[in-house]
């Protein structure tokens, strides 16, 4: 009989889980294929949440952690935090021995493990590939694509920018994204009790009953040392507007203790605010938190995926998406308050708009662990371009 194939999940924050988790289910229930699932960086933090015990609340066995998150959150300490997770991967796939290794979107830690499992003659297998957006993201993407041998573009567009890269045409497989999966089969219903969760969360109490903003926004490392204005100017647009507001704390990029800063700056300075903050949810509370929201407000991409999907309006601040495809739900401002505060006005007076497969349609990840069950394993790495068919 033949063994199984050990495919190897890295996941080092809340979005890379909920970006990959239909496939780790998929991969799990696979008959030719083993679950290696490695959790580091800020999965394994209490102040972001600590979702590794997500992870396991889920029914995930995790076979190995490290650390690698420097304090400071800055250029540096990003810079050196990638260096040790090189390392600390290399030990940890040395003793797991994985055929492939899957490493999810343009985070440094992505780098990381691409770097790592590239240089150890493993195979890597690549998701969200492609894509088009802002801050140093964009060139981490790109680079990761250059390093994997397998890739999972979320839409029609990135998997014909992956191939123009110079990647052969048969090593590139337009699946959707995994995180469409999860919304596919969601029930929005929404138990008041989701708040009572999660620590409670820090702020206004929070009625289920009532139009609330979800508010996420993280640092835009390319502009190091703006998230404090950036941030403010968001607050004081959300405010303007006077609706309740979930905000969600930031991720572990340079950069992140600026806007942490701000949030803390505004709680203790507002205590009539009606937002309240959370370190974390659930994949599926989150998922369902986007789609009973009047309006989502920030930078992140969930506003542009599954926000899309769910029709949800959406207004998207500063350059970090700048360029990524999006559907008809997002509306793009600056930074500005003014700006910010007359597009949530905007959206939230539209109200819902159609659902967009422009991510997918919920089948991502079976698909992704069909194709890793089956694909030929070349790790030369050669431009396609001009090569014989």
């Amino acid at each position: 009989m033949t063994s199984r194939r050990r495919i190897c999940v890295v996941i080092n924050n809340r979005a890379n889980y909920g970006r990959i988790k239909s496939a780790l289910t998929a991969i799990q229930r696979h008959p030719r294929l083993e679950l290696q699932i490695i959790a580091g960086s800020s999965t394994l933090l209490d102040r972001f949440g600590e979702s590794r015990l997500v992870i396991e609340r889920d029914g995930f066995k995790i076979d190995a952690s490290y650390y690698s998150i420097i304090e400071g959150e800055n250029p540096t300490t990003m810079a050196k935090s990638t260096g040790l997770g090189i390392m600390e991967l290399a030990t940890l796939l040395d003793r797991m021995r994985p055929d492939v290794v899957l490493t999810i979107a343009d985070r440094f830690e992505t780098m990381a493990t691409a770097v790592a499992a590239s240089y150890m003659n493993i195979a890597v297998a690549h998701t969200q590939g492609g894509e088009i957006t802002g801050s140093i993201d964009e060139s981490v993407r790109h680079a990761v694509t250059k390093l994997a041998h397998i890739h999972f573009p979320a839409t029609e567009l990135a998997a014909e920018y992956v191939r123009r890269m110079g990647e052969r045409p048969d090593s590139v497989h337009w699946v959707g994204c995994p995180s469409i999966d999860l919304i596919a089969e969601l029930d929005p219903a929404f138990p008041p009790e989701i708040f009572k969760s999660y620590g409670g969360g820090v702020g206004a109490p929070i009625d289920p009953t009532k139009p609330f903003l979800l508010v996420l926004q993280h640092p835009v490392t390319t502009e190091y040392g703006r998230g404090l204005e950036q941030i403010q100017q968001t607050l004081e647009a959300v405010e303007r507007v006077g609706m309740q507001a979930i905000w969600l704390w930031p991720n572990v990029d340079a950069g992140s203790d600026d806007i942490s800063k701000g949030l803390r700056i505004h709680r203790e300075k507002k205590p009539d605010s009606l937002i309240r903050f959370y370190k974390n949810f659930a994949v599926e509370d989150y998922n369902r938190l986007i789609a009973n929201a009047a309006c989502q407000v920030g930078n992140s991409s969930s506003a542009l995926r599954e926000g899309a999907f769910l029709g949800v309006p959406a207004v998207n601040i500063g350059t970090r998406q700048g360029g990524r495809e999006h559907g008809q739900n997002v509306v793009h401002t600056g930074c500005d308050a003014n700006e910010i505060e007359a597009a949530i006005r905007l959206q939230l007076k539209h109200g819902r708009y159609p659902r967009s497969p422009l991510f997918g349609n919920g089948d991502a990840g079976r698909k992704i662990a069909d194709i890793l069950a089956t694909a030929e394993l070349i790790i030369q790495k050669r431009l396609a371009y001009g090569l014989p068919d």
